[in-house]
């Protein structure tokens, strides 16, 4: 870790001088340089995830040529929309290429997919420098696609399955995870490019007992970097978490030490995306001596940072936290549309993580009263002669617990988070208790 910070440092102090003899001997401007020298060479530097400088002024009618080095960690390329400019480089490499000539200001970006969105722009200008200070600018993309809260889903449609079985008698728990980029309706009508394990969004939630050992293979199906980070795991960050390419593998081994609703995700740079487009799951380690119960479920909270249609969530929107929706398991106000079913007087238990990657979860029953509530690894209620009861379970992103309760008669009972704000952006669903009429806008 310390090596990692100290090279990170020597990087970024080595970026601003090649930076500023890159101005000296080519002419090359940054976008807030003031300066505004047509040239014919260009110095450009990739980082995980940026490019510098983010424009250049250049000749009209010259061929230009770039000399590209690749200061991160991760792959990157330097191309046109054409698909011409460097080859992908690894982190150290450089290229040197002669593109133009150039009539028209361009871009040019990184190819691997979300590291355009995430900034990795540079604009090719010629003649007016003000077009690329305003190209520079990031902000939310006008092709993304919108949400319609009002719409309901395709008659075939089916929702993310709650239900949670029982953690296994085994002690050991062999696993493989696929990272795969999948095309998911996350709302009636509206489909995104999410980057999942095993094509779902949340992951599949692993479940077992303290003293358990978790065994688990990740393969990069992808077209990206990716890797697996376990917060319920105590292991070294640069061995199990390093960041695999596409087609490689990778083992994962930790012994469950500690109860709770832990969260996992993909940390690979820039983390916010990868968590933000749909790579995160819950690990579930029971505490000892788990009372049984009639029911139990598991809702991940999450946000939504819709792009365009079929493509990737919007970097930009998570950077400023503008989600477009919040929801449960993945998919807009699903469990309105078809509620969860118990009965009347039957013990539920619903486990709660909130993955964020940005907002908090106040987690609220309309119509019962929580009598045990469990949170980041202890109880904070159970019944007793105090007879008290909960109404919220309060959670910062990334962290995790359950409650339990039951429904005193036969209705219907909205699942919110308390910050009602979100309610109406997606964050709403249903129990059924019992034979009721379904709400307006619901289905069996």
């Amino acid at each position: 870790m310390v090596v990692a910070i100290v090279a990170l440092c020597g990087a970024i102090v080595a970026g601003g001088l090649s930076l500023v003899a890159a101005a000296r001997d080519t002419g090359v401007a940054s976008s807030s340089a003031g300066s505004s020298v047509a040239v014919t060479q260009a110095k450009i530097e990739l980082a995980d995830v940026s490019v510098v400088p983010r424009s250049i002024n250049v000749a009209k009618g010259k061929k230009i040529t770039f000399e590209v080095v690749n200061k991160g960690v991760l792959d990157h390329d330097l191309v046109l929309a054409d698909r011409s400019g460097t080859k992908m480089l690894g982190g150290g490499k450089k290229q040197t290429i002669e593109l133009g000539p150039f009539d028209t200001s361009t871009k040019m970006w990184c190819s691997v997919p979300g590291h355009k969105e995430a900034g990795m722009v540079l604009d090719v200008v010629v003649g007016d420098r003000a077009v690329a200070a305003a190209s520079a600018a990031n902000g939310a993309n006008p092709d993304d696609a919108t949400i319609d809260f009002a719409k309901t889903p395709a008659p075939n449609w089916k929702p993310f399955d709650p239900r949670l079985v029982a953690a296994p008698g085994a002690t050991e728990h062999k696993l493989i995870l696929h990272a795969r980029e999948s095309v998911v309706e996350v709302a009636p009508g509206v489909t995104q490019q999410l980057w999942t394990f095993n094509g779902q969004a949340p992951g599949p939630t692993l479940r077992g007992h303290i003293g358990d050992l978790f065994t688990v293979t990740l393969v990069n199906d992808g077209k990206v970097d990716h890797s697996i980070d376990f917060h319920a795991s105590r292991v070294a960050w640069n061995v199990h978490m390093r960041s695999i390419k596409p087609g490689e593998s990778l083992v994962y081994q930790f012994k469950a030490e500690f109860a709770g609703v832990w969260m996992y995700h993909c940390g690979t740079a820039p983390a916010l995306h990868h968590i933000g487009n749909g790579m995160f799951g819950a690990v579930i380690i029971d505490p000892p001596d788990l009372a049984p119960v009639a029911h139990e479920f598991v809702l991940v909270q999450s946000e939504l940072y819709v792009g365009p249609m079929s493509e990737p969530g919007d970097l930009a929107k998570m950077q400023s936290e503008d989600w477009d929706a919040v929801v449960f398991n993945g998919y807009v106000s699903q469990y309105k549309f078809k509620p969860i079913r118990v009965e009347p007087g039957e013990r539920v238990r619903v486990f709660v993580l909130d993955a964020g990657p940005s907002e908090n979860s106040a987690f609220h029953i309309v119509g019962t009263i929580f009598d045990t509530t469990f949170k980041e690894g202890t109880y904070l209620l159970q019944p007793d002669v105090r007879n008290g009861g909960a109404q919220v379970l309060d959670l910062q992103p990334a962290q995790g617990g359950f409650v339990e309760f039951s429904f005193a008669e036969a209705g219907l009972y909205p699942i919110v988070t308390h910050k009602f704000a979100n309610v109406g952006k997606g964050a709403l669903g249903l129990f059924q208790a019992g034979e009721v009429e379904p709400a307006p806008g619901a289905s069996h």
